[in-house]
């Protein structure tokens, strides 16, 4: 298929084999849209554009959105608007919820943006083959969207048009928003000539369809009201034609089943008609909702790992320490050595806090939850410890495990700790510290596991040379990245959860794209296993640390090497980043600790 270039065309649809476009007749141009997209299928018009389904031959004919902005003889202050809309569009795509951005260019006096194409489904096109969807549903949704609203907000972004048609749902499950063609940017200082009414009736609020004027509580209500037409499939629009916004004073009536309350006044305070009803921000949604979101620390932007020097050596333990990690907080460091314990200490002072006891095996993994309360501590004794950090004292630990706990991860939320073992990596409820379920498919050991940052995502890496990619919510297995020629032994996510770095006994790391499962790059400069792998807290630098006894330093856009760090005397078997990404704490076969400060 093959789309006309004509934005006036009426029929742009035509196939491969066709010398002249069906409808206007002219002849089909050879040249590629800025050399680079061809056109495969017109998707759909606007009141200012189309988008066309397309083919990125310098991404081996990966699929990608161009969108057309037909503009007759554009001026100066069009084409500074257009740029200004392509870099919000680049700076919101930085977020795994919002296609990326992959062009922007004016070729033949029209304007067009390349974007990210996602595979998935609309909510709307969801709704017609299942039907109403339950009260879970929603809350699921919710939660998974309410947080690329905080962001888009926080970026001073208006998406102005969200609804079903706006909303898609990954094969994995994870929802994405689409379309920001009117988002506006609440930075802007344009003078219009009159207010422009943009956005979906039944699906803007009040103010936005009276004035123009559009806030973050104007989006919150129409994700209300996307919420209302999943629960009823009843069209907002046609309610809106036929009682105004009255129909959001009873919208119960509307319900299939009763919901909880719970989610009856959430619901019914983004309905509200007045803005000073409404929520203000998508946080306070979730804190209705009883899900906080996790704070997160900002990384200094003066930080630099080009020329790193070693602040410390902490000693203590009596054998190899196998993890380090940070607290969230960035007060204490936690280690986990083959001496059977674990040691906490003061970050600040450097000095040993305490030593923590009770497993009767060595220690493979150390992680803290998010709020900084509770350690875990997985264990060749095959059980998982957790440990009240402020009074030091063990909490009942999680058994379930017939063999050896190798690694621990807490979920962002805290309400999940993930635990990889012999061929299983079995889920657990941190509230009712139960078993939630246990996860199979790997033929090994499984060495490393990891929560992606939006906790909607879990991988594993094996001694079956693999990495598993596995849906937390469905607990089904994503996809299988093979590459690696011998065992896996640390998987980390990116601080924007788009890339996944894995490090193998092959002597290698390899980058790999989340989204489209693919390879990115491979790392090559270890001349040992590749031990552990860590992201810095800005996504720029990564950590690797080696059996060679080095530490290698990464720059994640070029790939290349920036640092290494020599100084123990044994294997590196983990790298932990502190929260500010200044410090970088190493622990060794030599049964010490290395801190690592960053200039």
């Amino acid at each position: 298929m093959t789309c006309c270039i004509n934005p006036q065309c009426k029929n742009p649809n035509n196939p491969d084999n066709t010398v002249y476009y069906q409808s206007c007749g002219v002849k089909i141009p050879d040249l590629l849209l800025y050399r680079r997209f061809r056109r495969i299928k017109f998707l759909g018009k606007g009141g200012f554009g189309r988008t066309y389904l397309a083919e990125d031959r310098d991404k081996l004919n990966e699929k990608c959105v161009v969108k057309q902005l037909v503009v007759n003889n554009p001026g100066t202050k069009v084409l500074e608007l257009f740029e200004r809309e392509a870099k919000q569009l680049q700076q919101l795509g930085q977020h795994p919820q919002i296609p990326a951005l992959s062009a922007y260019f004016s070729e033949n006096n029209q304007l067009y943006l390349v974007q990210q194409y996602i595979e998935g489904e609309t909510l709307d096109q969801i709704l017609q083959k299942q039907g109403v969807w339950t009260e879970q549903q929603v809350k699921e949704l919710l939660i998974s969207l309410l947080p690329v609203l905080e962001f888009i907000h926080q970026q001073k972004v208006i998406h102005r048009d969200l609804k079903p048609d706006n909303i898609m749902r990954r094969g994995n499950g994870e929802y994405v928003l689409i379309d920001f063609g009117v988002a506006k940017d609440l930075s802007a200082t344009v003078v219009y000539i009159k207010p422009t009414i943009v956005g979906s009736h039944g699906y803007a609020s009040f103010e936005q369809m009276q004035g123009g004027e559009a806030y973050a509580a104007s989006d919150l209500y129409s994700l209300g009201a996307t919420c209302f037409y999943l629960l009823t499939q009843v069209l907002p629009d046609q309610l809106w034609f036929d009682e105004g916004y009255s129909w959001t004073k009873n919208w119960q009536q509307y319900l299939k089943q009763p919901l909880s309350p719970e989610l009856n006044k959430v619901l019914d305070q983004l309905l509200k008609k007045d803005i000073g009803d409404r929520y203000s921000s998508a946080d306070q949604v979730l804190q209705n909702l009883q899900i906080p979101s996790t704070p997160r620390p900002t990384p200094s932007p003066q930080v630099s790992w080009q020329k790193p020097t070693l602040v410390t050596t902490l000693t203590g333990h009596s054998s190899s320490v196998t993890s380090v990690a940070f607290s969230p907080d960035s007060r204490t460091l936690a280690s986990g050595s083959w001496d059977n314990t674990i040691k906490l200490w003061d970050v600040h002072s450097q000095r040993e806090i305490v030593t923590l006891t009770g497993h009767s095996r060595w220690v493979y993994s150390v992680a803290f939850s998010p709020d900084s309360r509770t350690l875990a501590s997985g264990s060749r004794d095959n059980t998982i410890k957790l440990w009240d950090v402020h009074s030091q004292r063990e909490i009942p630990a999680l058994t379930g495990h017939s063999n050896h706990v190798r690694s621990v991860a807490f979920s962002p939320d805290g309400r999940t700790l993930a635990s990889g073992s012999y061929k299983t990596i079995k889920l657990w409820d941190m509230q009712s510290q139960g078993e939630i379920t246990a996860l199979t498919g790997h033929s090994n050991w499984v060495n490393s596991v990891a929560f992606s940052p939006d906790g909607r995502t879990l991988a594993s890496g094996s001694e079956d040379n693999t990495i598993k990619l596995w849906d937390v919510q469905s607990q089904g297995q994503i996809a299988t990245l093979t590459g690696h020629s011998r065992w896996v032994r640390s998987v980390a996510f990116s601080p924007d959860g788009r890339t996944l770095a894995s490090g193998s006994d092959d002597n290698t790391i390899k980058l790999w794209d989340v989204r489209s499962q693919r390879e990115i790059a491979t790392l090559t400069g270890h001349s040992n296993h590749v031990c552990s792998v860590a992201f810095s807290p800005d996504g720029r630098t990564l950590a690797s640390g080696s059996d060679e006894r080095k530490i290698k330093l990464w720059d994640v856009h070029s790939q290349r090497e920036i640092a290494t760090l020599t100084g123990h005397s044994s294997y590196v078997l983990s790298v932990a980043f502190s929260p500010d990404g200044r410090t970088l704490a190493s622990g060794s076969g030599d049964k010490t600790i290395k801190l690592w400060q960053a200039r």
